[in-house]
């Protein structure tokens, strides 16, 4: 509904307080990018992409993440190394025609393990990413977690 100056009202979120948390505004993913398809020498395999996670520069940050001290020392290893591994991944684009009353569209997909020593992942979708996404942003999902 236009306001008195025609223009759209926008909803504004109410500044920061001093004492809120990261938490209170809640991080739902993270930035990745889609470098290639698992492929050798001679075979591509168009099922498992691999991703690069933004802030994930090795296997061991690929597998967990400490976040301003959530894992305790004592913490068993095998909780901590499942963070990544698991999560939802999603390639938003737009399509040309409009379907259920939209132009965006998402393929889904999972971490399933991570790749090499650089902190790349590999990914399962539920149908192959197309070519025309290599380079592209992907989403993954931080929630539902198991910390």
């Amino acid at each position: 509904m236009p306001s008195e100056a025609g223009h759209r009202r926008e909803f504004i979120p109410p500044a920061r307080e001093a004492t809120s948390t990261h938490t209170d505004w809640g991080l739902v993913y993270v930035k990745g990018r889609h470098l290639s398809y698992q492929r050798s020498r001679h075979t591509t395999r168009p099922a498992t992409s691999l991703i690069k996670i933004e802030g994930v520069d090795d296997t061991n940050a690929a597998k967990y993440v400490n976040m301003r001290g959530m894992f305790p020392v004592g913490l068993d290893t095998d909780i901590r190394d499942s963070f990544y591994l698991g999560k939802k991944v999603a390639f938003v684009y737009r399509g040309q025609k409009e379907i259920r009353g939209t132009k965006i569209r998402v393929i889904w997909g999972k971490v399933t393990r991570p790749h090499g020593n650089s902190g790349v992942v590999r990914a399962k979708f539920t149908s192959p990413l197309p070519t025309k996404s290599f380079g592209a942003s992907v989403r993954v999902m931080l929630y539902p977690s198991s910390i």
